[in-house]
């Protein structure tokens, strides 16, 4: 599917892997709308990049709020094409805290964040998605991204709710794949490991550094334009469903 005079909504896309991608999205011809929560920021891009692109504050754990984000869109630009699912928390969440059980109502939130908003958002895009016309021989409609991550597959200590809400985005990768390959929707999902975010910039240097070790090959922390690339080769590679990609450089997580 070529992404440009697409229409993309990216959550997530004030910051991070999801500014990443929202910018080279635009940068390919695509109408952009940015959902996240930061106003500031999302109308600072908007800002600079000018025509094309949107910013609309949502959250994505409030189905209405979704729908209304959504709604916006199709009447600025009829037709949603591309989404990609970026919005998300990682606290941490251990098992038992030095005073008693976990904390359940935080571990209930960063799977409210990370996995009903990303669903959410996805099945009511996908019905936008479903009606529209086929944009090419195969009949696509549609092409969802959601965000999974290595700690689906490897959580360290004290991600019990992120690696729960990831690997819950794992799951629904395929199935959702499945539910709308009848429509001309692709869903696949990205499980990036260690991608230098403004979260890394609050880290003390030693942290830092040791994380940047840790990596198979290259030796570095990733960049989100990376994450950015691959999402823009899910969307032109017709024949990716259903996959969730590792993009890691070959890093295996330890405990701690």
């Amino acid at each position: 599917m070529n992404i440009e005079n697409c229409t993309a909504i990216i959550t997530g896309g004030a910051s991070g892997l999801g500014e990443a991608t929202a910018r080279l999205f635009h940068q390919l011809g695509a109408r952009v709308a940015i959902f996240d929560r930061d106003r500031q920021r999302g109308e600072a891009i908007v800002a600079e990049l000018g025509t094309n692109v949107r910013y609309q504050e949502v959250d994505v754990t409030d189905h209405a709020a979704v729908q209304a984000g959504v709604d916006e869109v199709l009447a600025a630009w009829s037709h949603i094409h591309i989404c990609c699912n970026y919005a998300g928390i990682a606290p941490a969440v251990k098992t038992i805290g030095r005073e008693g059980p976990g904390d359940a109502a935080l571990f209930a939130k960063v799977i409210n964040i990370n996995l009903i908003g990303t669903f959410n958002v996805s099945s009511i895009v996908a019905y936008a998605m479903s009606r529209n016309e086929p944009l090419d021989e195969d009949g696509s409609r549609g092409v969802i991204i959601q965000t999974a991550s290595v700690a689906a597959y490897e959580g360290q200590i004290g991600q019990a709710a992120y690696s729960a809400s990831k690997g819950g985005v794992v799951s629904m990768t395929l199935t959702m794949a499945r539910d709308l390959a009848r429509n001309g929707i692709r869903v696949n999902a990205i499980a990036p490991g260690l991608i230098h975010t403004p979260m890394f910039d609050a880290f003390p240097q030693e942290v830092y550094d040791s994380l940047s070790k840790q990596p198979l090959f290259p030796v570095r922390l990733g960049r989100a334009e990376e994450v950015a690339g691959l999402a823009r080769h899910l969307v032109e590679n017709n024949y990716i469903n259903g996959a969730v990609l590792r993009m890691d450089a070959g890093i295996r997580m330890q405990p701690r």
